[in-house]
């Protein structure tokens, strides 16, 4: 078991780095206004579908940036598109995919999240529901981070390691514990109908993109049809229960039917194209193993110790949290709005530790709040909130 859980980590580890690197390149190179900018009409959805497929993020992250999409003056069309194209791609979940399960798929569920995107955003657009309440996106703006590359790598990476190691572990037991062909009744069923049971298990579930892709590499060396990996892996980060009750409240009821059919409709479909141009044992025939360079064992390294910061740190935000005995520091405590997921908690944790008089800053995301210490005044307190994009209530 822990020589698959090894191997599987060898093999992702090189790719989840880089595609983080590129993200990180992304974040410094591209206009900070660039991803919210002129998203209206046909031509809208299409650049907001261009525009999400290459971004890393899962599909917490995506809720609240395609949602500032939609504040910021996007037509609902586009924001839909966004938010159905951008959660099943990404640079680092690409790479990771096509290093387990070969660049043909790959490209495949590249081209088919960019379909689905589209057909989406153009079929939300036909609603014509631009004038639904925006009041309900008070506080779902997608501030842009001001942090650095190495920075942004961290957080691109940070917000899913735990869901990385759930896919090694499960991606190595799949691997030792299911016999080798168990699976192989499934290439015999109609690829739709596996691609259905495929999507009831990945629709109400919350599966990153990329620590998902080690389990469907799995399940595929096991006899699963690449069709129904291929719905898992386009189904399960495209719908959550989250995404599916953001969608509902920010733009209705017949938009989130359109959302829906799009995801369900789509990645079958999709699927069972697949399965008929690419047959299954070509499939099998890229997963053979390959010896490690030494690159990807100091990738596995690198990867690894950054794990280890994550549970530190979050061991240490955990105590930090206690509640503090007598003859502490008076605390103030800023009720903050606009925080979406815990990198927005970082950020702002960031933004006020640097804060001069501050000796240290706990912030929670639910409930959304700031507890500091230290001399600093609340005007100062305040105005780091504001400069790190966040309000005070």
């Amino acid at each position: 078991m822990l020589d698959a859980m090894w191997q599987v980590w060898l093999q992702l580890s090189p790719w989840l780095l880089l595609g983080a690197a590129a993200a990180g390149l992304l974040h410094v190179l591209l206009p900070r206004d660039f991803a919210r900018r002129q998203f209206r009409g046909t031509s809208g959805v299409a650049k907001a579908v261009a525009l999400g497929v290459p971004l890393p993020l899962c599909s917490c992250g995506v809720i609240p940036a395609g949602l500032g999409l939609k504040k910021d003056g996007a037509s609902d069309g586009a924001a839909v598109g966004f938010l159905i194209s951008t959660p099943q791609t990404g640079v680092d979940s690409l790479l990771v995919s096509a290093s387990f399960l070969g660049w043909p798929f790959t490209i495949f569920k590249m081209v088919s999240a960019l379909v689905m995107g589209l057909i989406g955003g153009v079929a939300t657009e036909a609603l014509h529901t631009d004038a639904y309440d925006d009041s309900r996106l008070e506080g779902a703006t997608a501030p842009h981070s001001t942090v650095g590359f190495f920075e942004h790598m961290v957080d691109v990476i940070r917000p899913i390691w735990k869901w990385i190691v759930f896919g090694v572990v499960a991606s190595a037991a799949i691997t030792v514990w299911i016999p080798p062909g168990a699976m192989a009744g499934w290439s015999e069923v109609n690829p739709a109908l596996s691609g259905l049971v495929a999507l009831v298990i990945a629709l109400p579930l919350y599966v990153c993109a990329t620590a998902s892709v080690p389990i469907a590499a799995a399940l595929v060396m096991q006899g699963m049809p690449t069709g129904a990996a291929l719905v898992f892996l386009m189904a399960g980060p495209a719908t959550n229960i989250a995404t599916i009750g953001a969608v509902r409240r920010a733009f209705g009821g017949r938009v989130l039917a359109v959302y829906l059919a799009t995801v369900i409709i789509g990645s079958v479909g999709l699927a069972y194209i697949y399965d008929a141009l690419i047959p299954f044992e070509a499939l099998g025939a890229m997963m053979h193993e390959h010896g490690h360079p030494w690159w990807a064992w100091l990738s596995a390294i690198v990867l690894g110790v950054l794990f280890v910061y994550f549970v530190l740190d979050d061991l240490r935000r955990a105590v930090q949290r206690l509640p503090r005995g007598p003859g502490s520091e008076e605390a103030v405590t800023l009720e903050v709005q606009g925080m979406t997921c815990d990198n927005c908690v970082r950020k702002l944790e960031r933004a006020l530790n640097q804060t001069e008089g501050v000796t240290s800053a706990t912030v929670t995301l639910k409930p959304s709040r700031a507890t500091v210490e230290g001399t600093a005044a609340s005007s100062d307190l305040e105005a780091a909130v504001r400069a790190a994009g966040y309000a005070v209530r």
